[in-house]
C-alpha cells in the first residue's frame, strides 16, 4: 500500500465510524485511529442494524466496516449508507477467506477494502486516502481479485456510449491513476478530467472510481 499520501488540509478532522462485532478488534481500531491528531472516532457499533442507524444520524466522513458480521454484513450496511448519502466513504475490512465479499463490496459502493492483517500505519493511511476521495485496493488481494475479474466477458455494450477520451480515462483509472495524474498524462486540466469521469460514470451506470476500475479490468479495457 502506498505511503506518503498527502495529509488532509490543516485543521480538517476526519470523522470516523467503526463497525465490528468483535469488541477487542473494535477497541484496537479505536485506540489506533484515535492517536492521530486529524482523526476523530464519532461512533461505533457491533451490529449492522445499530451501525446503519448511527451512521445516518452522525454522518461521518468514513465508515470502517467489517465485511462479515454475526447479524448481517458490513457490505450491506455500505450499500444502504451509500444509497442514502454518497458523501460517506466506506472502507471494508476483510480477511483472506472473504474473496466473494471483495467483489460485492466494490459493487456496493465501497471506496476500498483492506485485509485485517494490515499494519497500523497502513490502515491510518488508507483511512486518510479514502477520506480524500481516493479509491483503495489492497495490493495483497488485488492480483487474486483481478484474476477472477478477467474471467468475465471481453465486451460490454455500455462501452459503445463512451467517447474516445472517456475510454482512455477509464483505462487510466483501471491503472490506479488519480485525476491529477490522468490530467498530466493526457495534457488536460484536472477539472476537465473530473468532468469526463463524471460523464463516464453516468453512462456506465456506476457511482465510484473503484467500480469503474473493476469494470475496466473485467473487460480488459
Amino acid at each position: 500500500m502506498a505511503t506518503g499520501e498527502p495529509a488532509p488540509p490543516p485543521g480538517r478532522t476526519i470523522r470516523i465510524f467503526l463497525l465490528d462485532d468483535h469488541e477487542v478488534v473494535r477497541r484496537g481500531l479505536r485506540d489506533l485511529l484515535s492517536e492521530e491528531p486529524d482523526i476523530e472516532i464519532v461512533g461505533e457499533a457491533g451490529r449492522a442494524d445499530e451501525a446503519l442507524e448511527q451512521i445516518m444520524a452522525l454522518r461521518p466522513d468514513v465508515a470502517v466496516l467489517d465485511a462479515r458480521l454475526q447479524d448481517g454484513s458490513g457490505i450491506e450496511v455500505c450499500r444502504q449508507v451509500r444509497s442514502n448519502d454518497s458523501t460517506i466513504a466506506c472502507l471494508i475490512l476483510t480477511s483472506f477467506d472473504d474473496e466473494d465479499a471483495l467483489f460485492t463490496a466494490i459493487m456496493a459502493g465501497a471506496a476500498g477494502y483492506v485485509l485485517k492483517q494490515i499494519r497500523g500505519a497502513a490502515l491510518v493511511d488508507a483511512v486518510r486516502r479514502v477520506a480524500a476521495g481516493q479509491s483503495l485496493l489492497d495490493p495483497e488481494v488485488t492480483p487474486r481479485v483481478l484474476y477472477r475479474l478477467r474471467q468475465g466477458p471481453a465486451e460490454d455494450e455500455r462501452l459503445a456510449g463512451l467517447t474516445d477520451q472517456e475510454r482512455r480515462i477509464l483505462a487510466l483509472i483501471a491503472e490506479g491513476l488519480t485525476n491529477r495524474q490522468i490530467a498530466n498524462r493526457m495534457y488536460l486540466a484536472e477539472k476537465t478530467v473530473k468532468n469526463y469521469v463524471s460523464s463516464m460514470l453516468s453512462k456506465l451506470g456506476l457511482e465510484s472510481r473503484t467500480q469503474a476500475a473493476v469494470f475496466a479490468t473485467k473487460l480488459g479495457t
